[in-house]
């Protein structure tokens, strides 16, 4: 369950550490909380730093802090209920940043995501991410 002012861990190579969520999008069942899955629009509070020589190379840091972006929800300390009646938790809040296409910002993935991003149509997530749970 993310809402407004949640803190998230950024999995991906896009260069963002950390993010903030101001918005939950498309998500009205739920009085504005977010679960795996849904997409957010988030500020980035804490990136990676970035330095001259490496601001010129292919593998540039893409965001940097303070900007605003879109961002797909894909690990929740708040446990989420599976048909067969399992539950399901992870340690920390985790996303994947997006461009304005609902594509991928990072090439890597860095860290377990939830399999029921898979149902919801981010299937290239698991399909990059090293474990899927």
């Amino acid at each position: 369950m993310i809402g407004l002012k949640s803190t998230l861990n950024v999995i991906d190579n896009s260069g963002a550490l950390l993010v903030e969520c101001v918005n939950i999008l498309k998500n009205k069942v739920n009085n504005g909380v977010g679960s795996v899955g849904d997409e957010i629009v988030c500020v980035v509070k804490r990136a990676r730093p970035v330095s001259a020589a490496t601001q010129a190379s292919v593998n540039a840091v893409k965001v940097r802090k303070g900007d605003v972006r879109r961002a797909v929800i894909v690990r929740t300390r708040k446990e989420v209920r599976r048909p067969d009646g399992t539950y399901v938790r992870f340690d920390d809040n985790a996303a994947v940043l997006l461009n304005n296409k609902r594509e991928m910002l990072g090439t890597r993935i860095g860290g377990i995501v939830n399999a029921d991003l898979r149902l919801k149509g981010w299937s290239k997530i698991v399909s990059l991410a090293p474990r899927v749970v």
